[in-house]
């Protein structure tokens, strides 16, 4: 128990409970700043050894590593419509995925430089938009599909835009579908 003396009174008053939470308090704001000190700097990028660093971009490098597989995941994480057809226009337009435009642009689906829409890539190399790394041009389809095909409600009519809207090669939408049957 801890007492203190009360001159008014001539007394000693019990100030144990006072003392307590004095103590605790004063504990919990200094626990709370070094806590949060400590997060902070666990999390500022300036403290990260470069062997952490290293491997942070080696992972990184592995996610954003290209295989079908991944794009076939990606389109569908994105939520685009028809998937199926997306998936086959990224093989057509890209060659099965060894043209140059897909090797150096990372441009899966043949896309131009956008000037009227929200866009990913970052400018035009030979002839086309180039991007990061193959997921940006799959999200700049995603606002490629967004604005100009939203009011689309069957294949019918994607394939239909498709072959008026999108394609240079008239044969665009039977490759389309030779592509669709041979993945299914």
């Amino acid at each position: 128990m801890i007492y203190r003396f009360d001159r008014r009174s001539l007394t000693f008053k019990n100030v144990t409970k006072r003392w307590i939470f004095f103590t605790l308090g004063v504990l919990s704001l200094l626990t709370a700043i070094s806590v949060s000190l400590v997060f902070t700097r666990m999390n500022d990028v300036r403290y990260i050894t470069e062997e952490t660093r290293a491997i942070i971009l080696r992972e990184n490098d592995k996610a954003n590593e290209f295989t079908p597989e991944k794009l076939k995941a990606y389109i569908l994480e994105l939520n685009i419509r028809f998937p199926h057809i997306v998936y086959a226009q990224a093989q057509l337009e890209s060659g099965r995925f060894k043209s140059k435009i897909f090797k150096e642009n990372n441009n899966l689906f043949g896309m131009k430089q956008a000037r009227r829409r929200p866009t990913t890539n970052k400018g035009e190399e030979n002839g086309h938009a180039f991007y990061d790394n193959w997921k940006e041009s799959v999200v700049d389809y995603a606002f490629y599909s967004a604005q100009y095909l939203s009011h689309i409600k069957s294949e019918k009519e994607y394939f239909d835009y498709l072959g008026q809207n999108y394609a240079e090669d008239p044969k665009y939408v039977p490759k389309l579908l030779k592509i669709i049957e041979k993945v299914k």
